[in-house]
Order: C-alpha cells, then structure tokens, then sequence
C-alpha cells in the first residue's frame, strides 16, 4: 500500500499548526479531477470545491481539507512564513490537518486542485490568517478537531488512521 510522507511543524505564535502532520502522498491518485472526486467521495472525504490554494498565509482551524492535484502544478508554502516549501504536481494529494497554515508561492497555468474536507466537516470551515489575537480561539478548536474514520487516499485501513492515532 502506499505510504505518505509525514511532515510536522510547529507553532510559530501566529499559525497555530498542528500536533498532526500533514501526510503527503507522491503519485497517488490519476491525474483526473473526476476520479480524485470520486476517490475522496468513496473514502468519507466528500468533495467540496475545484480551484487553487489561494496566495496569503491561511489555515482553518475547525476543519482537516485535503488537496487532490488533478492538473499542473503548484508550489505550497506549508507551516506560515517560517514553513516548508513543497512542489505538488498532478497526482499528489496532501492531507492538512487543522491549523496547519498553507500559502501558495506559485503555479503552473493549468493548476487544477480538488479540495475536500472529511464526512460532516464542510458546514464549520473556517479560514483564518493568523491573527495573533485569534491565536487562543483557534488553538482551542484545532483541539478538539476529530481524527477523520478514513484516509481520502486509502481507505479505512489507511496511514492517516496510524500516524494521527486513531
């Protein structure tokens, strides 16, 4: 079965980031906006918008989102302004648990990413900027975030379930 990479980041004061790491999967799904969609839909994750990764610093923080590449390319700056640059092609997905901030940095002409969040989430999404005021509120809800029941990329026996432990 194949395996993300798990990256974590810390809390820099202002984003708040997450005890989770965001799970990035290579090559996983087709690079098919339709089939990700489906992939997601089928794996508790149903889908909610097509579009980019908007280019300010943002998190939410009462909801996990994963991003399912479908066309092109983007360069992501995940964790705030101190994080980690990361080049997600057609095909990747990343998972981004609640409060771990992402901002993109630059994309091909083509990009075409399908957003989705997990079963029952999508009604409270919020987006923050990481306002140093907001810190305490969104520290607050990004811990009681519930642990996803499946991974949108394989299912209920997936590495989400083992590296975020449930």
């Amino acid at each position: 079965m194949i395996q993300p990479e798990a990256i974590h980041f810390d809390d820099d004061g202002a984003i708040p980031n997450s005890r989770l790491p965001l799970l990035l999967y290579r090559a996983a799904v087709p690079p098919d906006a339709a089939a990700i969609e489906a992939l997601f839909a089928a794996n508790r994750w149903p889908p909610a918008w097509r579009d980019g990764v908007h280019s300010f610093h943002h998190f939410h923080s009462t909801a996990h989102e994963v991003l399912g590449v479908a066309r092109g390319e983007a360069t992501v700056l995940f964790g705030g302004p101190g994080g980690r640059v990361l080049t997600l092609s057609a095909g990747d997905v990343a998972i981004v648990p609640a409060g771990i901030g992402h901002c993109n940095q630059g994309q091909s002409a083509d990009l075409l990413i399908v957003g989705a969040y997990p079963d029952g989430a999508r009604r409270s999404v919020d987006t923050r900027h990481g306002d140093t005021a907001e810190i305490a509120e969104v520290r607050g809800n990004i811990a009681i975030v519930v642990i996803p029941k499946c991974d949108p990329v394989t299912g209920a026996e997936g590495a989400l379930l083992r590296l975020w432990g449930q």
